[in-house]
């Protein structure tokens, strides 16, 4: 008899749960998969502290093949499930397809963000639901304080030492309390010079903070985030968000640049796709955790919809508390659906919560008995050690190293705004460059030029490698300006996307086809590209005209000279370019060389084989400018600068003697 196949989709709470205990249960006697899209568990409660700078990344995240050495694990997304073939269609990190045979299905998919039909919220917010986004928001506040602390204008101070999160939940009220404190910890070791101090704003439509917890345990956490200068309203949220700031409900402006979404999630889409009963986006189950009328289907964690025999009529609530129990008693009843033991039915008593609110503050309830102050941060940190599936030791740490030693408050341009979008259905993965995209937008192709959601934070002096529409100016991008090499720069060869290179040969500006009118004719013939040592043509290298010797007049001069390679600058202090392709150069921002294609009001200047900026040769043939051809003739273009001291105001005479035909 074969060995049953078990396969679990997601590592989540629930996922990881049902591995461990199944990985236990069967003994070996089953084979067990595990489909996830990261090679780790996120412990999700501690991941404001990797966003306060109290806890590095790998604290919060297990090892899924070091803590599960009985599972096989496949990294990949669930894209597609056949439920009459009993087969797992997933796509893997780098794109590749695989399909994964099941007798047993558990789905534990997770959640990912809820997002309501706010004008501008989906481009210019983010969320909070995985390391990346952690990581993300960790730089992003980290950048803008920096960037207030030298700013002049105090509006502009104002805007960026702002920081909203929308959502007073249990993940929005841990955020806002321990920003708060990693912000009043920068300015106190680097003040603004407009003298103001960083700004954090809770907003809920609810009509307090954590509606769905104690009211005690509310009161409590609303009252520290006071003390320290948190603005909470609550009845209130955003109306719509702009690259400048929010509109709230009341009719408020907000001027800010960063904004948080913590209002909820929601069952990650995939169950959508089956077909199967549903209730508010979940999968309906029974108490035993599987689906009605598919005995080889389980589901648990925040994709079911598992009844609450200690409420009837009611489901229970999608927590971390509850999927973890879900796993254990799943992995017990996938394990009775083969024929070892008996089905258990899911019934949970409410052990408490507890709310880390940064520093001694905590707010907790263990077994009903409401606690606050530093007695609650000892039982909700030590609860956090104990339910832990490892690293232990190492967060521990990480607290005295804390509690002993100041922040490092430094951003590490890791994650960009653009590989974190809030819609999103893989939260836990960072977009990156040749990804496929979600369902329903353009696929990236090598860079992102067109984002999902525009970074609504950027700012001109911000990091290298992104504008402030959030897309990438990275200098491997070698169709951008600033590029390697920049064929599109004056006296280079154009791009084959840019005007006048060797794109659409049908295309106004592009290369024609050859021995046709204003195309590129053959090379000896009258207006094309003539023979080297031809009149017009491009001549030999030491030859008047053409790219001459290195130290010779008019030649690309040596490095140490005026007007050198790279280290010259023009009278705008811009580096001239040279005829040759510039080595890839990475910006704050695009900046097009001078007389390249893609500076907007300023018309393209034709470019020889000399350096830009000096005087133009009467071209004889196509113009290899990056911009579109100008019209040929003995006068420069309107806005051409005058010539430098190092052109030759007539003709050029040989070096040999003799006089050969269109020197001048």
């Amino acid at each position: 008899m074969s060995r049953p196949r078990i396969v679990i989709v997601g590592a989540g709470f629930a996922g990881y749960r049902t591995a461990r205990t199944l990985s236990r249960l069967t003994r070996h006697q089953a084979d067990i998969t595990l489909l996830n899209p990261t090679d780790y568990f996120l412990y999700l409660p501690l991941l404001p502290q990797v966003a306060a700078g109290i806890l590095e990344p790998r604290r919060v995240s297990v090892s899924l093949s070091g803590t599960l050495p009985h599972v096989r694990l496949v990294l990949g997304e669930a894209d597609g499930i056949d439920l009459d073939g009993r087969t797992v269609h997933y796509t893997g990190p780098e794109g590749e397809e695989g399909t994964l045979p099941y007798d047993r299905l558990v789905l534990a998919a997770g959640s990912v963000n809820k997002l309501l039909p706010i004008p501008g919220v989906a481009e210019h917010a983010h969320g909070f639901r995985g390391l990346p986004e952690a990581l993300y928001l960790r730089d992003h506040v980290t950048r803008q304080v920096e960037l207030a602390a030298a700013a002049d204008d105090r509006a502009e101070c104002a805007a960026r030492c702002t920081f909203v999160v929308v959502g007073a939940g249990y993940t929005g009220t841990e955020v806002a309390a321990h920003g708060a404190m990693y912000t009043d910890a920068q300015v106190r070791k680097h003040p603004m010079r407009t003298g103001m101090r960083p700004r954090w704003m809770l907003l809920d439509v609810a009509p307090r903070v954590m509606p769905e917890m104690d009211e005690r345990l509310s009161r409590t956490a609303e009252r520290v985030l006071r003390q320290r200068g948190v603005d909470v309203r609550m009845g209130t949220s955003v109306k719509e968000a702009t690259h400048d700031g929010v509109v709230l409900t009341d009719g408020t402006s907000v001027d800010t640049r960063t904004l948080v979404w913590c209002v909820g999630v929601r069952p990650d889409p995939l169950v959508e796709s089956l077909g199967l009963p549903m209730e508010r986006g979940r999968l309906l189950v029974d108490p035993h955790l599987q689906v009605p009328g598919r005995p080889e289907l389980f589901a648990c964690g925040d994709v079911a919809a598992v009844p609450d025999l200690n409420q009837p009529g009611q489901y229970t609530p999608m927590t971390a508390q509850h999927a973890w129990r879900h796993g254990k008693v799943c992995a017990h009843n996938v394990v009775a659906s083969l024929g070892r033991g008996q089905r258990r039915a899911y019934r949970h008593r409410d052990m408490g919560f507890v709310v880390d609110l940064g520093g001694a503050k905590a707010a907790a309830n263990p077994l009903g008995v409401a606690m606050s102050g530093p007695a609650a941060g000892a039982v909700t940190r030590g609860y956090h050690l104990a339910a832990m599936p490892g690293n232990r030791v190492r967060v521990a740490a990480d607290w005295l190293l804390d509690a002993v030693l100041p922040r490092q408050a430094v951003q590490l341009g890791l994650v960009r705004s653009w590989s974190v979008p809030l819609e999103s259905s893989s939260p836990e993965v960072a977009r990156v460059p040749g990804r496929p995209e979600a369902p329903g937008r353009p696929e990236e192709a090598g860079t992102p030029a067109t984002p999902a959601t525009p970074d609504r934070q950027r700012s001109d002096t911000e990091p290298e490698g992104e504008q402030a529409d959030g897309t990438r100016n990275d200098a491997a991008a070698k169709n951008q300006p600033d590029s390697e090499p920049a064929r599109s720069r004056p006296g280079g060869e154009p791009a084959g996307n840019q005007p006048g290179g060797a794109g659409a040969r049908s295309r106004p500006g592009s290369q024609p086809a050859k021995n046709q009118p204003g195309g590129e004719p053959a090379k000896a013939q009258p207006g094309g590209q003539p023979a080297k040592n031809q009149p017009g043509g491009e001549p030999a290298k030491n030859q008047p005209g053409g790219e001459p010797a290195k130290n010779q007049p008019g030649s690309e001069p040596a490095k140490n000279q005026p007007h050198g390679e790279r280290a010259k600058k023009g009278p705008s202090g811009s580096p001239r370019a040279s005829g040759k392709p510039r080595r890839a150069v990475e910006a704050a921002g695009p900046r097009p060389a001078r007389g390249g294609a893609g500076r907007p009001g300023k018309a393209p200047r034709a470019a020889g084989a000399g350096s830009a900026g000096k005087r133009p040769t009467a071209p004889s043939g196509p113009s290899r400018s990056a911009g579109p051809p100008t019209d040929p003739g003995p006068e420069p273009p309107a806005n051409q600068p005058p010539p430098g001291p190092d052109i030759a105001p007539g003709p050029v005479k040989r070096t040999d003697g003799r006089a050969v035909e269109g020197d001048s």
